[in-house]
């Protein structure tokens, strides 16, 4: 087998022409790199799961150059040791106005909105995703966003939906890395 399947889920021609230009990848976290859930340990520590096929997709878009990052109105020490482990760089927790974050993010990249994309799953995630370029969402969304959303991804946040973001990203843009590297060998 020399060259990739096709991706197994349908994205409309207009997304994978709007992912080809992507320069900047960024999420929110609850509900799109976890499944929503809150779980407080006894000392009321926040506990989080994350999947290891959502960090891999990660660490893939960055291997061919997109920048990715998070914008989250929560913070805690399981979600920075997360993103220090995937080494995202740009990194913005306990956010109240995530559009203040994603415009000063903008300036600091020298970027444009059309080379943006956000996937986002409740309507605190509207106002970035309305100055994205492309607009992401996971299946369990809330209504709203999803209704706004370019794409949706076909499984639930926390369960390889951003997986299937960062698949839809390299996929337009004729870059998977590693796996195209074993599949021609």
């Amino acid at each position: 087998m020399s060259q990739l399947p096709p991706l197994p889920y349908d994205v409309p021609e207009q997304v994978m022409k709007k992912a080809s230009n992507i320069k900047l990848a960024l999420f929110d976290v609850d509900g799109v790199l976890t499944d929503g859930k809150l779980h407080y340990s006894e000392n009321g520590e926040q506990l989080k799961v994350f999947h290891a096929l959502d960090g891999h997709g990660l660490k893939m878009l960055q291997e061919v150059g997109i920048d990715v990052g998070v914008i989250s109105a929560r913070r805690s020490k399981a979600l920075q040791a997360r993103l220090n482990d995937l080494k995202i760089k740009h990194c913005h927790l306990g956010v109240n106005n995530k559009l203040e974050v994603f415009q000063q993010l903008l300036s600091d990249l020298n970027l444009s909105g059309e080379q943006c994309s956000f996937a986002g799953d409740d309507v605190i995630d509207l106002a970035v995703m309305q100055a994205c370029e492309l607009k992401f969402s996971v299946s369990n969304g809330h209504f709203i966003v999803k209704d706004l959303a370019d794409w949706i991804a076909p499984v639930t946040g926390g369960s390889g939906a951003v997986r299937a973001i960062c698949d839809v990203l390299l996929y337009s843009q004729n870059n998977y890395p590693l796996v195209t590297n074993h599949l021609s060998q």
